[in-house]
């Protein structure tokens, strides 16, 4: 909900972050427009690319990748694909049956037969979206006593005042530090504040919620978006 400029400057100004990710939903373009917008900059913080894409499964965040991917594929494919390219994947708001999220059989399934491209590097154990926060404490304990995967946090930002609200603490400042943490299952998700509603706006909490209804429909087509959501209704809970 708001142009890249926007963006860096408020994370310059109001936060403490040292890396901040730029994860739009299905669309390489936003993470693009901020890295331009970065590198004309004097900003003391570092920007990692990526898109939050929606796979058959459920959303996956792509860490470290800066070219478009197709969306409603396998999760399988998806992994295989984003650590082709040299990304990171990491598994967004889990367990969340409100959101297109990757469920506990998913998760479980992908972990078992992991190898060649096929795993998992991290999963979001703080998420500052409303609908999540119960969900992702339900996948730290999972994570603790079976998955085992790098902890991370993610504000989950759609509002400029909830950037920061949930963060990955992480030995280092830079993305190639953080990269390096995630692989090495160094990092730690928490969870701050989030800000009430009406500091949101609700012109701001209406724009938002209509965007999220229409944007993926319209970059992948309507049907698959309608199966998509239909498989998630008889799929949970799991």
């Amino acid at each position: 909900m708001a142009a890249a400029p926007e963006l860096l400057d408020y994370v310059q100004s109001e936060t403490d972050l040292d890396v901040i990710a730029v994860t739009d939903h299905d669309d390489i373009g936003g993470a693009l427009a901020a890295r331009e917008a970065w590198a004309k900059g004097r900003y003391r913080f570092q920007l990692v690319t990526g898109v939050e894409v929606t796979t058959m499964e459920g959303h996956l965040l792509a860490l470290f990748v800066d070219e478009p991917l197709p969306c409603f594929r396998p999760v399988r494919e998806m992994l295989e694909t984003v650590h082709r390219r040299g990304g990171l994947c990491i598994i967004p708001h889990p367990l969340c049956w409100l959101t297109l999220s990757l469920n506990r059989r998913s998760i479980s399934r992908i972990n078992a037969a992991a190898g060649d491209g096929v795993y998992f590097d991290a999963i979001e154990v703080a998420n500052q979206t409303p609908t999540a926060r119960r969900a992702v404490h339900k996948a730290a304990e999972l994570n603790r006593r079976e998955f085992h995967l790098a902890e991370v946090g993610g504000s989950d930002a759609h509002f400029l005042t909830v950037i920061g609200t949930a963060h990955t603490e992480f030995d280092g400042e830079t993305a190639a530090d953080l990269r390096q943490a995630i692989l090495d299952r160094r990092t730690r998700g928490v969870n701050g504040l989030h800000p009430p509603l009406y500091r949101l706006g609700l012109s701001q909490i209406a724009r938002q919620t209509w965007r999220g209804i229409t944007v993926t429909p319209r970059a992948a087509g309507w049907r698959p978006t309608a199966y998509s959501f239909i498989r998630r209704i008889f799929s949970y809970p799991k």
